[in-house]
C-alpha cells in the first residue's frame, strides 16, 4: 500500500515535545520519529531548523491524519510548516538490501541473494529475496525475534507454532530450518503470505511452512486449536488488541515472542499480556526497539 511521509522542521528544544504530542494524538499505528538532520533530503531541510519530526502513514488514512497534524500545528502558532510527500508503493526491502551485509542474529544469518557465497560458517542461512514484505533481519525487531527464537529452541521443543504477521516469512522459515517441523505463517496481507511461501521455497522448506491470510486468529486453521509458540512481530497497538485472543489460543506453558514495539511501548504491551496470564521471561532491546519473551501461566 502506498505510504505518506509527513515532516515538521523545528529546533532541538521542541523536537522531542512535538514528537511526543504527535505520538499521543496519532496513536501507535502511526510511527513518529524525531532526528537531527544530516544531508539534505528530498522532503526538505532548513539550516535554521535543524531537527525533523517525521510521521509515516497509509495513503488510505492520509486526509484524516493530515488534517489532525495541521490542527496540532495551528495550536503551536507561527513558524512550523508541515511538508507531506507521497512515497508510493516503494519496494522497501529491495531498497534496504542495497549495500547491506548479512546480519547475524542468534544462530541465524539473514542475507540476500547477493551475499549467498559470503556467509559465516556455523550459522543457519536465511535468504530473503528483495520484495515488498518486511523482514530482512536488518531491523532491530527482526533481529530481536530471531535471537529470542534461537534461545528458546536451545531449551524447548514445540509442536504447534504460529508466525502471526509473517511479512517476509523469515521467522517461520528460521523455525522450520532449525527444527524440521511445520509452522503456520499468517498475515493480513495476501501479498506478504505469497512472498513468505516463495521465500520458504527458496530456503528449502516449502513443505514445512503453510500460509494463511487472516486478521489475528480469524481463520479456521488458527481458531480451531492452540499453539505452544507464537511469534508476532507487528506493532504495539495490534499486539495489545490481540492479548485476549492470544490467551484463548495458547497452550498452558506456551511461549510468545512479541516485537514491532518501541522500548517506550514495551511496558504497556507487557501489562496487556500479564493481565491475560502471561509472565515476562526476557526483554531484548536494540536501537530503541524492544522484543518481549513471555510464557503463558494461567491461574488455576
Amino acid at each position: 500500500m502506498p505510504q505518506i511521509h509527513a515532516r515538521i522542521l523545528t529546533d532541538a528544544a521542541n523536537a522531542v515535545r512535538l514528537a511526543d504530542l504527535l505520538e499521543e494524538a496519532l496513536g501507535e499505528d502511526v510511527p513518529v520519529a524525531w532526528s537531527e538532520q544530516g544531508e539534505p533530503s528530498e522532503i526538505g531541510t532548513d539550516e535554521t531548523l535543524p531537527w525533523a519530526v517525521d510521521a509515516y502513514f497509509d495513503d488510505s488514512t492520509a486526509p484524516e491524519v493530515e488534517a489532525l497534524l495541521r490542527g496540532i500545528l495551528a495550536g503551536e502558532g507561527d513558524g512550523l510548516d508541515l511538508t507531506v510527500v507521497a512515497l508510493g508503493d516503494v519496494d522497501w526491502v529491495s531498497e534496504s538490501l542495497k549495500g547491506l551485509a548479512p546480519v547475524a542474529a542468534g544462530r541465524f544469518v539473514v542475507h540476500g541473494a547477493h551475499d549467498r557465497g559470503q556467509l559465516p560458517s556455523g550459522l543457519i542461512g536465511l535468504e530473503i529475496e528483495a520484495n515488498q514484505a518486511f523482514g530482512t533481519g536488518h531491523h532491530p525487531t527482526t533481529w530481536g525475534c530471531l535471537v529470542a527464537l534461537s534461545r528458546l529452541l536451545r531449551q524447548w521443543r514445540f509442536h504447534n507454532v504460529l508466525d502471526l504477521g509473517t511479512g517476509s516469512g523469515v521467522l517461520a522459515i528460521g523455525y522450520a530450518k532449525v527444527t524440521g517441523e511445520r509452522v503456520v505463517a499468517s498475515d493480513i496481507d495476501p501479498v506478504s503470505v505469497k512472498i513468505a511461501l516463495e521465500n520458504a521455497r527458496l530456503n528449502g522448506v516449502p513443505r514445512k511452512v503453510s500460509g494463511v491470510v487472516a486478521e489475528g486468529f480469524g481463520h479456521p486453521e488458527l481458531s480451531r486449536g492452540t499453539f505452544d509458540l507464537v511469534l508476532a512481530n507487528i506493532l504495539a497497538g495490534p499486539l495489545k488488541s490481540l492479548a485476549s485472543q492470544m490467551r484463548a489460543h495458547m497452550t498452558p506453558g506456551g511461549w510468545i515472542i512479541l516485537s514491532g514495539l518501541l522500548v517506550s511501548q514495551a511496558s504497556s504491551v507487557d501489562a496487556a499480556y500479564r493481565a491475560q496470564g502471561f509472565i515476562r521471561k526476557d526483554c531484548l532491546t536494540r536501537d530503541g526497539w524492544a522484543t518481549l519473551v513471555m510464557r503463558f501461566a494461567p491461574a488455576r
